[in-house]
C-alpha cells in the first residue's frame, strides 16, 4: 500500500503580474505525497476560473486522502460515484485530472518506470510539434509573416493562429478579407509551412462556412473548433459544406461525450486536453477508440510544464498521433524555470525522449513554486477576451 498522506495545492502566477497569455498566466499544481515518501505532481487548467478549480481540488482532496495512489482506476471510479456533476463540470474534471496525473507520476516512481513505458512503451520515435502563442501583437499580414519566419527558424514546420481579429459569432466581408490576406501571405511566403487555423469555437455555422469557402484554396491542415461547441447541428452543416479537416475536443470532457463526434463523422482530429479530460487513462482510451474510426489525435496542451510532460508521455505511445501543440518556446522565463530536468526535449520542431526518469519524467523547482504562490483570479480585460493571444483581437480597417 502507498497511501496518500499529504495533498498540497499551489496556485502560482507571473512574478511581474503581467499576463503573457491571459488563459495561462496562472498555473494550478497538485502535489501528492504518500505515507512512504513518494511524490506525484499533477496540473489543472485555470481557464479563466482559477479560484473555482482550486476550491474543487480542495473538495476532491477529501476523497483522495488516505487512498492507495497506485489504485488509479478505482480511485477515479469512486470519484465518479460521488461527484454528481461529472462529467459536465469542467471544474470537476479539471480537478480530477490533476489528481489522476499526480497519481501516475507517483506510481511511475514507485515502480521505477516512466509513464510512457507503463502505457506500452514508445511507438513514435519522435513527436512533431506545432507552435502556438508565437503571434502575439500580430494584426497585419506582414506582422504575421515576420513572426512566422522567426518561428520557422526555431525548427517548427507547422503553426496555429487565429486571423479573425475581433469577429464573434458572425463575420463580415472586411474580417473575411483580412483573414484571407493573412493566410494568403503566410502560404505565399512559406509554402512548406503547415497552417492550422484557430477559430476558438466562436462562429455560427453560416459564418464558419463562409470562412472555409474563402480559405480552402490555401489547404490548411485543419480548422479548429469552427463553430460554437454547443451547436452540434451547425457543425453537421459545416461538415457538409467543406472539405477542410476539422479538429476539436478541448472542451469535450470525457470519452463518452467524444463518441458522437466520431460516430457521426463530425471531426477528423480529436484534441482532448489531459488536464480537463479526467486524465491520462481517459485520453489514452479515447485515442484507441478514435483509431477504430481512422481519426488522429492532437492533444490540446496550453498550460504548464506538468501538463506538457503528461501529454508527451501519451504522444509517444499512441499509433494515431498526428501533431502536438507546443507553447513552451514562447513561455515567459518564470514558467520555463519551473522545470529543472525532463525526459523530453524540443529540438528543431520535434520532441524526443532524452531521459528515463520515472513517473511523468520531470523534476520541478519546488522552491520557485513555493515562492510564487498567489491567490487571484485570471486577468480580465474588457476589450480582449481572455482566450485570445495577446494583442490580436482587432484588425486595422
Amino acid at each position: 500500500m502507498h497511501n496518500i498522506q499529504d495533498i498540497d495545492i499551489f496556485e502560482i502566477g507571473e512574478p511581474t503580474g503581467n499576463a503573457s497569455s491571459p488563459w495561462s498566466s496562472l498555473l494550478l499544481f497538485v502535489r501528492l505525497t504518500t505515507d512512504d515518501g513518494y511524490v506525484g505532481w499533477g496540473e489543472a487548467p485555470t481557464e479563466l476560473m482559477a479560484l473555482s478549480v482550486y476550491e474543487e481540488i480542495r473538495h476532491l482532496a477529501r476523497q483522495f486522502k488516505g487512498k492507495d495512489v497506485t489504485m488509479i482506476r478505482k480511485n477515479i471510479e469512486d470519484t465518479y460515484k460521488h461527484e454528481y456533476w461529472l462529467p459536465f463540470s469542467m471544474q470537476t474534471t479539471a480537478a480530477l485530472s490533476a489528481f489522476e496525473m499526480a497519481s501516475w507520476d507517483a506510481t511511475g516512481k514507485i515502480y521505477g518506470m516512466p509513464v510512457y513505458k507503463i502505457f506500452g512503451g514508445e511507438y513514435n520515435q519522435k513527436v512533431r510539434a506545432y507552435a502556438n502563442a508565437w503571434y502575439d501583437e500580430c494584426v497585419d499580414p506582414d506582422e504575421f509573416v515576420a513572426k512566422a519566419k522567426k518561428t520557422r527558424n526555431l525548427g517548427f514546420t507547422a503553426v496555429k493562429f487565429d486571423p479573425f481579429g475581433d469577429a464573434f459569432d458572425s463575420i463580415d466581408d472586411i474580417h473575411i478579407k483580412h483573414a484571407r490576406e493573412v493566410i494568403s501571405a503566410l502560404r505565399r511566403e512559406m509554402p512548406d509551412l503547415d497552417l492550422l487555423i484557430e477559430c476558438h469555437g466562436r462562429f455560427n455555422a453560416n459564418s464558419a462556412i463562409r470562412i472555409a469557402g474563402a480559405i480552402e484554396e490555401f489547404h490548411p491542415m485543419f480548422m479548429e473548433e469552427p463553430v460554437h461547441p454547443d451547436q452540434i447541428e451547425g457543425l453537421v452543416r459545416f461538415r457538409q459544406a467543406t472539405r477542410i479537416p476539422v479538429a476539436l475536443g478541448e472542451r469535450v470532457l470525457d470519452r463518452n461525450l467524444m463518441v458522437r463526434f466520431m460516430k457521426d463523422n463530425l471531426t477528423d482530429i480529436i484534441q482532448p486536453d489531459l488536464a480537463n479530460f479526467t486524465g491520462l487513462m481517459e485520453g489514452y482510451s479515447t485515442a484507441m477508440m478514435a483509431r477504430g474510426f481512422g481519426i488522429e489525435v492532437a492533444f490540446h496542451n496550453a498550460y504548464g510544464p506538468i501538463q506538457n510532460a503528461a501529454t508527451l508521455n501519451m504522444d509517444f505511445v499512441i499509433p494515431n498521433f498526428l501533431i502536438q501543440e507546443s507553447f513552451e518556446e514562447f513561455w515567459p522565463e518564470w514558467k520555463k524555470k519551473i522545470t529543472i530536468t525532463s525526459n523530453f526535449k524540443l529540438e528543431n520542431g520535434y520532441f524526443k525522449i532524452t531521459g528515463s526518469r520515472p513517473g511523468l519524467g520531470i523534476e520541478l523547482n519546488e522552491k520557485l513554486i513555493e515562492e510564487n504562490v498567489v491567490n487571484s483570479m485570471s486577468p480580465y480585460v474588457p476589450e480582449e477576451p481572455g482566450w485570445v493571444v495577446k494583442g490580436t483581437f482587432k484588425i486595422k480597417h
